[in-house]
């Protein structure tokens, strides 16, 4: 392989490795939030996510979206891709050391964000992780950006695996909050090192030449859309601070898991994101404007098939779903929960990909972005000494919706998007209409099965496991609950998207398997016939 260059593939396949990949990686992490909250205390939780808090929200904000730029330069540049390269790694290289000598010498800063002595303590450990972390997590970007989707894949499920086997035996084993920020530092350590070896062997070289030029062209190009990113998380984010500062950590832990992020739901929008944007680029490039609709058409379609479906089934088993998850001590959170899960409908409005490709787009974004976060910071500074929790993530989420609807007003019209484009959202409506038609029927099976079963799982986890503790009696009753309600939700909704014609004709066969194992043969046969 020459300087990087490798043959391209499809959208669809390339969407397809990297969802297969997170899916992957997310089994394999899956079982750290529900061992943290069973393994430490609640006051320990909520320390634990006031520092991964700064920790996640340093390592997106901070490199000013330079990383991203790999995606615009390694899709237009050939002799330039290395020199490319190693401008993103001396910039995230150089932010990373001044958050970490940051925080060792004033690591009160985080402490009285939270009003906590305990993070005060743990800021300078805090700070080589987010250096560690800001320069390891570009392995993940430069991958895709070069267009290597299965070697993307293969790099997540491994950052992955071996997160889940760090990080977890730091809770089996100590159970502390600076047992998990040092098993941080291992993983990023190892994740670095991986990165090294990929770009040695995909870009050989790359060190060898900076040009100051160039530098502060990709910056110039870099840190428009990053100040958007950064705006992004902070509209996103913000909340948290404000709940930080006037609640206590244990409060804080109810908050951050009734903002939990919903299992495999971001995976999907980032897995179709991150290769729409160098595809993007591409069509801008030529001003094939109508194939740009056409694809985030077909984008937004597969989201709403997801999303949609998602949210009407989570609105119906909230509570439960937080308990199952994070045990009875959290069910405060499950009203937040209900609330934070409002954005899913609006996550398939596709942006990002579409204002990377225009310059001007990014400068009005960034403008828009600005005016709504001013507004929500006015809105919670005033209202933190009336605004419970939940009067904090309606505020939040209101600001999202807004900025989200007037962003994809402003792409409709520079894309020039008409009446003769609307039916390529019909599978849209129809995903919407099928949702609630399911939704509407699995509410009256887990209302009337829920307590039933709910019992019935915890009895055979007394009796098979002989065990009493609550955490394994919530998720064992939990889980029968939610597995019940899917196998009600989900045949219903399948088969209805099946005769309908919202799922396309190359992706029946694996709906029609799946649908004669979800269902008895004496129900499914006869439906399966007709929608083949």
């Amino acid at each position: 392989m020459n300087n990087g260059e490798t043959p391209k593939q499809s959208l669809k396949s390339q969407s397809a490795w990297l969802l297969a990949a997170k899916i992957i990686g997310f089994g394999l992490s899956f079982a750290l939030p529900l061992l943290i909250v069973r393994y430490m205390a609640q006051e320990e939780v909520g320390h634990y996510r006031e520092a991964f808090q700064i920790i996640t929200n340093a390592i997106v904000i901070l490199p000013l979206g330079f990383s991203m730029s790999a995606y615009y330069y390694l899709a237009r540049e050939t002799t330039r891709r290395g020199t490319a390269i190693l401008n993103i790694l001396l910039f995230n290289f150089a932010v990373g050391g001044l958050a970490c000598a940051t925080l060792y010498f004033y690591p009160e800063i985080i402490g009285n964000l939270f009003q906590s002595d305990e993070l005060t303590r743990l800021g300078p450990k805090i700070g080589v992780v987010i250096w560690i972390w800001i320069f390891s997590t570009f392995l993940e970007t430069v991958a895709i950006a070069n267009q290597e989707a299965r070697v993307a894949t293969a790099f997540i499920i491994l950052a992955n695996l071996s997160k889940a086997v760090v990080m977890g035996a730091a809770i089996l084993i100590f159970a502390t909050v600076e047992s998990y920020i040092y098993a941080a530092m291992i993983q990023g350590i190892f994740q670095t090192a991986i990165l090294v070896w990929y770009l040695t062997t995909r870009f050989p070289g790359f060190w060898r030449r900076f040009e100051p030029s160039f530098f502060v062209e990709q910056m110039i190009y870099a840190v428009p859309f990053g100040l958007i990113g950064t705006l992004w998380i902070l509209q996103n984010d913000i909340h948290n601070y404000f709940v930080g500062y006037k609640f206590s950590s244990s409060e804080f832990a109810v908050y951050a898991y009734g903002c939990f992020e919903v299992p495999l739901v971001a995976m999907l929008a980032e897995s179709v994101t991150s290769v729409l944007i160098p595809r993007m680029n591409e069509l801008q490039q030529r001003g094939d404007t109508d194939e740009m609709i056409r694809l985030t058409a077909r984008a937004m379609q597969k989201l709403a098939f997801f999303y949609f479906p998602i949210y009407v089934f989570l609105l119906i088993t909230s509570k439960t779903f937080i308990i199952t998850l994070f045990t009875e001590n959290y069910v405060e959170s499950a009203s937040i929960f209900v609330v934070n899960i409002t954005i899913l409908p609006f996550s398939i409005l596709i942006t990002d990909p579409i204002v990377r490709s225009y310059k001007e787009l990014g400068r009005l974004l960034l403008g828009l972005r600005i005016v709504v976060l001013g507004g929500l910071v006015t809105v919670l500074y005033f209202g933190l000494e009336n605004f419970g929790m939940q009067g904090m993530i309606i505020a939040a989420i209101s600001a999202i919706v807004l900025e989200k609807c007037i962003a994809e007003t402003v792409i409709v019209r520079r894309l020039g998007v008409g009446r003769r484009h609307l039916s390529l959202l019909t599978k849209v409506g129809k995903a919407a209409v099928l949702s609630i038609v399911a939704g509407a029927i699995t509410y009256f099976a887990y209302a009337l099965s829920q307590d039933y079963l709910l019992n019935l799982g915890e009895y055979f986890a007394r009796l098979v496991l002989s065990t009493t503790k609550l955490g394994i009696l919530n998720f064992v009753g939990g889980s029968l609950v939610i597995l019940a309600s899917a196998s009600v939700f989900t045949p219903i909704y399948l088969l209805g998207a099946l005769l309908w014609g919202v799922i396309e004709d190359g992706e029946k066969d694996a709906v029609i398997d799946a649908g004669r194992h979800l269902m008895p043969k004496r129900f499914s046969g006869p439906l399966i016939e007709k929608a083949s």
